[in-house]
């Protein structure tokens, strides 16, 4: 009898936990609505107060002398001629849609453009911080473990290299060194895993840096918590204290970090991306840039915005997860 009530209030806890966690969740995603709304509200007014005309950047784009009577017209086209609150409302219509405009450089949907190279970039940005993950999390345990010793002298050193290397200098060392010199990987393109290799230690490198430290700062603070010593008094070895008790709750700052590194990664890969000749969307924004394309440089800056929220949304489940204590409150409306 006691073995089963101990089973069915195990079962109980955990299903409240479910529920908790699924308000939370629930909650988050309400919260991303006003956000999204909010950044689609600040790029759309901060490109039309731009002082560029866009019926001229469609005119020069198109290679049309600007006159008054074609600028008037491009702007009864491009439904310029409106209200400001007009045009913005539409816009946001056609998001929903999934209508992002069409390019007034290739003269293109840019829905198709980004179709083609969103999913390079936002390949190289999760490789990044899968890369990220898998190597800091040994590293900041080991540098932890061992404190004041080769590992952690060597994480020490991992960390200061990588706050003070410029990234395009070091992917120029990796392109020099391993693609020029011992051909092991391909110089540009993104056709194979191989072509993400290259690009994606590039950014992770920093980003190890980052995440171990952290990780080694909260696993040494965790190692003085008293549950540590009743953990230890009940015969569990370091490894099973570490594993089981400290790291759940000495990743939480590193779980912080790379929901913010997310967005980041998205909207910082420009430079790689030029840098290996990757097809991503590094490339597509800087070129719309030069053009003065409007709604590529809108559709740009809205994802990248999306691309942070949903990189914050994603940690906060993770915490929510990690620390269920974090769920009691969403389902009060707290």
């Amino acid at each position: 009898m006691k073995r089963r009530s101990i089973r069915s209030t195990f079962k109980n806890n955990k299903g409240v936990f479910s529920m908790n966690l699924f308000f939370y969740v629930i909650k988050r995603l309400a919260m991303m609505v006003p956000v999204i709304v909010g950044a689609s509200f600040v790029c759309f007014l901060l490109l039309r107060l731009s002082p560029v005309d866009p019926a001229r950047a469609y005119l020069s784009v198109s290679n049309i002398v600007p006159t008054e009577e074609t600028i008037a017209a491009v702007r009864a086209q491009l439904g310029l001629d409106r209200s400001f609150w007009s045009q913005y409302g539409h816009w946001l219509w056609q998001l929903c849609q999934l209508d992002f405009g069409t390019s007034f450089f290739s003269k293109l949907p840019v829905a198709r453009e980004l179709a083609a190279r969103l999913p390079i970039t936002a390949t190289l940005a999760l490789s990044s911080l899968a890369i990220a993950f898998i190597v800091s999390i040994p590293l900041g345990i080991a540098s932890a473990l061992r404190r004041n010793r080769l590992i952690d002298h060597m994480s020490r050193l991992l960390a200061f290299l990588g706050a003070s290397i410029p990234q395009f200098w070091l992917a120029y060392l990796f392109l020099y060194f391993l693609s020029v010199k011992l051909d092991w990987f391909p110089l540009q393109g993104a056709d194979t895993w191989l072509h993400y290799v290259l690009p994606s230690c590039t950014l992770a490198f920093a980003l190890i840096a980052t995440y171990s430290r952290l990780l080694r700062a909260g696993l040494i603070e965790g190692l003085q918590e008293p549950f540590v010593l009743y953990a230890r008094a009940r015969g569990l070895g370091t490894f099973a204290v570490v594993g089981r008790h400290v790291l759940r709750h000495a990743i939480r700052p590193v779980i912080t970090a790379a929901g913010m590194n997310l967005g980041k990664l998205f909207a910082g890969a420009v430079i790689v991306e030029q840098i290996f000749s990757m097809p991503g969307m590094g490339g597509f924004f800087l070129e719309s840039v030069y053009h003065r394309d409007y709604p590529v440089i809108q559709s740009y800056v809205l994802i990248m915005a999306i691309a942070f929220v949903i990189g914050n949304l994603a940690a906060d489940v993770v915490q929510a997860y990690l620390d269920p204590r974090l769920t009691q409150t969403a389902r009060k409306g707290e």
